[in-house]
């Protein structure tokens, strides 16, 4: 049977209201409605055609139901500066990372949640360290934010949206946690992202009061603290004379310019007169757009280690797509920047024998 929910998501993926994919396949947006609330079955050259037009194989349309990742349910970063459709598409895309998890945890064992509830603690500065010391991180810099979450039962997917409105977000699905990373920011600001998805999973899984504006502010001081620890920070920059200092020295937790510059003056060590002028010589040079002394980005373990296994199984990720019913693209997304190169080098053939 035609599955008229996964018409739905095939529709938001692409950024399409019911009017837009009306006049993509040439019908009524009331013939759209319809055929997505199952009151119609479309003929076969109507699939068909919205299968062409909306990119998908064919066979997708027929599948079982995907579970939906609901709006209320996942944890946005930037929701004023994001459209209806950047976050509907972001949220189809979510929903099509619990298809590729489900095909994958079938296959392997993945890491079991390690995360706590620390709903209960007003201080999220305090709530950082206690996570910390529950993992038994001390005071050293992160290496990896990814390879820290992935090793922590996290699953960390992509979004290839091409569109800084979508920072990133996450969300609790049947006990593990998820988070999305648009691979569209820069490797510093990923990782802060990373970070602060990581505070919304272990401080607001419940949801309740602290939600809004409030949350994202509690995200953002525990991103801050779990990122650069005061002991570390405070023993490596005891004072600052120059913006300059902030940009030799940010290397060693991962962070931006202005992220630092921002933990500083949260620390005392920059006075408000320093913190404000250091931000306006950061937007004059441009540091917020393209950030100086770059890292590079950081690379799923996990998901590499997949692909690597299965390509020893010649299992490609065309295989994969084709088993999911998915775009090839679609999964690319799901992983894109975050596995590095996992297929087999190319095969060399014997060399041909030559009389002499």
């Amino acid at each position: 049977m035609f599955n008229p929910q996964r018409l739905s998501l095939a529709r938001k993926r692409r950024r399409l209201s019911s009017k837009g994919l009306a006049e993509l396949i040439g019908m009524s947006p009331v013939t759209v409605t319809r055929l997505e609330k199952a009151n119609n079955e479309p003929e076969p050259e109507t699939v068909d055609l919205i299968a062409r037009k909306l990119g998908f194989p064919r066979e997708f349309f027929f599948g079982d139901d995907i579970d939906d990742l609901d709006k209320n349910s996942a944890s946005f970063r930037s929701l004023t500066s994001m459209t209806a459709r950047e976050r509907d598409a972001a949220l189809a895309s979510g929903s099509l990372a619990y298809l590729f998890s489900d095909y994958i945890s079938t296959k392997f064992n993945l890491p079991e949640p390690q995360l706590i509830d620390l709903s209960h603690e007003r201080d999220p500065a305090a709530a950082a360290r206690t996570l910390r010391q529950v993992w038994a991180l001390g005071e050293q810099p992160i290496s990896s934010m990814i390879k820290l979450l992935e090793a922590k039962g996290v699953r960390v997917f992509s979004l290839a949206e091409n569109t800084k409105n979508v920072d990133a977000f996450s969300c609790w699905r049947n006990d593990v946690p998820y988070v999305f990373l648009n691979t569209f920011k820069s490797a510093e600001r990923s990782r802060l992202d990373a970070a602060h998805e990581l505070a919304h999973l272990v401080l607001h899984k419940h949801g309740g009061p602290r939600q809004g504006r409030d949350a994202e502010m509690e995200a953002n001081n525990f991103a801050s603290s779990f990122l650069m620890p005061t002991a570390d920070v405070r023993s490596r920059i005891p004072f600052v004379r120059r913006l300059d200092d902030l940009v030799a020295a940010k290397r060693r937790w991962g962070v931006s310019t202005s992220a630092l510059a921002y933990r500083l003056h949260k620390l005392g060590i920059l006075s408000d007169w320093q913190y404000r002028t250091f931000c306006i010589q950061i937007n004059q040079r441009g540091y917020r757009t393209d950030e100086p002394n770059g890292l590079p980005r950081e690379q799923s373990v996990i998901w590499k280690k997949v692909f690597t296994e299965l390509w020893g199984e010649r299992i490609s990720k065309n295989q994969i797509a084709a088993d999911l019913q998915l775009p090839t693209q679609e999964l690319e997304n799901l992983v894109f920047g975050l596995t590095g190169n996992t297929e087999p080098p190319e095969r060399i053939g014997r060399p041909s024998l030559k009389a002499v």
